[in-house]
C-alpha cells in the first residue's frame, strides 16, 4: 500500500454538510494544511472566508449546482463565476441528471464547455452521480466530459443513494480521454479503499474520513 502521506496528497478534504459552521470549515482547513491534502472542498458560501484564512497554503474547491444538478446553465455559470471571484481554485459541477435520462448529451456537453470556459486554467471536475446511471449512460458521460475538455470526471456527490465504486472507476478509465482525470467521491471509508481507488487510476479522492482516520491513529 502507498505511504499515508501519498494517499493524503490526493485527497480533497471535504465538508459539504448543510449545517456546516465556520468553526468546522476552519478545522478542516487547518487539517488539510497539516496533513498535506490536495484541497479543501467546501460550500460556496464559505469560499471567500476560507481563501482569506488559508491564503496560498491550500487550494479551495467548491461545488456548483450541488447536489441535484438541475439548475439552469445560466445559474451554474453565475455560481461558477461568483466562486472564482471569491477565490476558488477548483470547481466541482453537478451535471443535469434529467438530461442524461433524456439523452441530451449535446446540452450536457455544451454546459460543461461553458463552465470550463469560465474556469479557464482553473480545474473543473464534472460530477456525474454514477449510482443513478446505466452503464451506457456512464460511457456517454465519459465521452461528453472528454469532448468538453473538462479536467476531471467525478463519481458522485455523496448525497445520493450511492458513492464511489471500484467498478465505476474501472469503467471510466476505459472511456475517458487521455487528458481527463478521475475523482472518486462518496463513501471512501478506509486507507485501503483509498489506495485501491488510486491503484485503479483515480487521481483525486473526495472524502473527509481519510484525514479523520489518520488523526485518530496518532
Amino acid at each position: 500500500m502507498r505511504e499515508t502521506n501519498e494517499i493524503l496528497s490526493h485527497v480533497d478534504h471535504t465538508l459539504l454538510s448543510t449545517t456546516a459552521t465556520w468553526d468546522e470549515i476552519r478545522q478542516i482547513c487547518d487539517d488539510a494544511v497539516k496533513y498535506g491534502t490536495a484541497s479543501v472542498c467546501i460550500p460556496p458560501s464559505y469560499v471567500k472566508q476560507a481563501k482569506g484564512y488559508l491564503k496560498d497554503s491550500m487550494k479551495v474547491c467548491t461545488v456548483i449546482g450541488f447536489p441535484n444538478g438541475y439548475n439552469t446553465t445560466a445559474v451554474k455559470l453565475f455560481e461558477t463565476e461568483d466562486a472564482l471571484k471569491n477565490g476558488a481554485d477548483e470547481i466541482d459541477m453537478v451535471v443535469n441528471n434529467g438530461w442524461t435520462k433524456d439523452g441530451r448529451w449535446d446540452l450536457i456537453e455544451e454546459e460543461i464547455r461553458i463552465l470550463k470556459a469560465a474556469c479557464g486554467e482553473k480545474v473543473l471536475k464534472v460530477i456525474v452521480e454514477a449510482c443513478l446511471l446505466t452503464e451506457e449512460e456512464k460511457i456517454k458521460m465519459c465521452e461528453a466530459v472528454t469532448n468538453a475538455h473538462a479536467d476531471y470526471i467525478k463519481t458522485s456527490t455523496g448525497f445520493s443513494k450511492g458513492g464511489a465504486t471500484f467498478e465505476d472507476i474501472e469503467l471510466f478509465s476505459k472511456h475517458i480521454g487521455e487528458n481527463v482525470k478521475m475523482k472518486a467521491a462518496g463513501g471512501i471509508s478506509s486507507l485501503e479503499d483509498a489506495d485501491k481507488f488510486l491503484s485503479l487510476g483515480a487521481d483525486r479522492l473526495g472524502t473527509s474520513r481519510v484525514v479523520k482516520i489518520v488523526k485518530a491513529s496518532e
